[in-house]
């Protein structure tokens, strides 16, 4: 098989020959840009500065050589302008506080603060005010809330729609390339895109990092509140959103849809580490329409199959995802309340793909033994595998510090039960 047919066969619910890696295709299944150094350093690839291609994250580009090195099967397309507002293009040196040399979009500008903190602008403006922070010991980036007064009489749902916009030539343009590159590409992979302006409620771009001065609802906390107090103000942005969302996904598709296989639609976390955010009818009373109307629109006019994120403990919002005609639940995460690998295989494993799940990212990976790591890797492969449904992938992305010899115990344990699956 194919990289791009095995990951097909496992979306389509039954055995592919391996089981699927994605290892970078996305900006919730990347690597931070020091993990990618250290790959390429135990590979014995050729030295380069590692370009970092998600800002926010501080995610780092992977190359091919990397790739077949790791052996991945999804070729990702991720958005050309980042979340602080500027593209991943004309990339110049930066040498970040932990002492990599990276290379970096032209438009990253950067200054210390009086403590120490590492400020970025939107859009690279450094006159307007700063809307991300990284902390003098941090390895990646938080939004900073620049919330202007409220005034509930004359909120104004355009506030909070300035940043999702129809694409414009330029940028469906970058798309439309990205996906050809991808599909012409060495590898013969799958091919996903994050698709633009389709994240209803995303906390991280709720604050709007990209916008020089933020208008509407950009505080989290005013946010959270605002689905209950606010809620028809909500509905009204989401309701827009959709409108907005599923022109773009119609201009991709018009130019490109046939070299397409999967959509990443939505980021927005639903679960704590212990429970939920909200109740399972806010979900369905709130999103789930609109979900619906783009998953539906996806279903109708393309083969596509479609990618909800959510971290946490969101079990009891599984069958409310796949109401809303999600194919696909990322990142998995087994450590949350009532999130356990044999349950969730057995409950929903023939009506959802798994992506995910495959790796404890907060606690094994970065604390544990490689001998450990093997052990996860195994029992959730073995778990997760039978009949399909699932592309393995650690739960979220591989973070700064994590040690190099678990990354290789991770791809070494996925190696060993694919050699026992041939």
């Amino acid at each position: 098989m194919t990289s791009r047919q095995r990951v097909l066969q496992a979306l389509n619910h039954q055995q592919p020959d391996r089981v699927p890696v994605d290892l970078g295709g996305t900006f919730v299944t990347g690597l931070h840009c020091s993990v990618v150094a250290a790959l390429r350093d135990h590979f014995k690839l050729r030295p380069q500065p590692v370009k970092v291609h998600e800002p926010y994250q501080m995610l780092g580009y992977v190359d091919e050589d990397l790739k077949q090195a790791m052996g991945v099967d999804v070729e990702g397309v991720v958005p050309n302008n980042t979340i602080f507002g500027f593209p991943s293009e004309d990339y110049k040196p930066w040498r970040a506080p932990w002492g990599q040399e990276l290379l970096v979009p032209r438009q990253f500008n950067v200054r210390p603060d009086a403590d120490g903190h590492l400020l970025i602008f939107p859009a690279g403006d450094k006159s307007a005010p700063p809307s991300g922070m990284m902390p003098k010991t941090g390895f990646f980036f938080d939004s900073i809330i620049r919330q202007p007064p409220i005034d509930d009489d004359h909120l104004n749902v355009e506030d909070n729609l300035e940043e999702f916009a129809p694409l414009d030539e330029a940028n469906l343009k970058r798309i439309v390339d990205g996906v050809r590159a991808a599909a012409a590409g060495p590898g013969e992979r799958a091919r996903l895109i994050c698709t633009p302006g389709t994240a209803l409620g995303d906390i991280a771009l709720v604050p709007a990092p990209g916008l020089r001065y933020p208008k509407g609802i950009r505080d989290i906390e005013e946010w959270y509140c605002s689905t209950a107090s606010r809620r028809e103000y909500v509905r009204e942005i989401f309701d827009r959103q959709t409108d907005i969302a599923i022109a773009n996904l119609r201009a991709i598709n018009q130019a490109c849809g046939q070299l397409i296989d999967i959509a990443v639609l939505c980021g927005t976390d639903f679960g704590t580490q212990a429970s939920q955010f909200c109740s399972d009818q806010t979900l369905r009373d709130l999103w789930l329409p609109y979900y619906k109307r783009m998953n539906d629109w996806i279903h109708a006019n393309t083969a596509w199959k479609t990618f909800k994120h959510s971290c946490g403990a969101v079990s009891g919002f599984i069958d409310t995802f796949i109401d809303a005609g999600f194919d696909i639940l990322n990142p998995v995460q087994c450590s949350a309340t009532g999130m356990d690998p044999r349950k969730l295989k057995e409950r929903w494993g023939d009506r959802i793909t798994f992506w995910g799940g495959g790796i404890d990212t907060q606690r094994v990976f970065p604390f544990g033994t490689p001998d450990e790591v093997r052990a996860q890797v195994l029992e959730r492969l073995e778990i997760f595998s039978p009949g399909g449904g699932y592309i393995f992938n650690t739960i979220h992305n591989i973070q700064a510090k994590t040690p190099v010899q678990n990354i290789i115990a991770m791809l070494d344990a996925i190696n060993e039960f694919n050699g026992a699956l041939v």
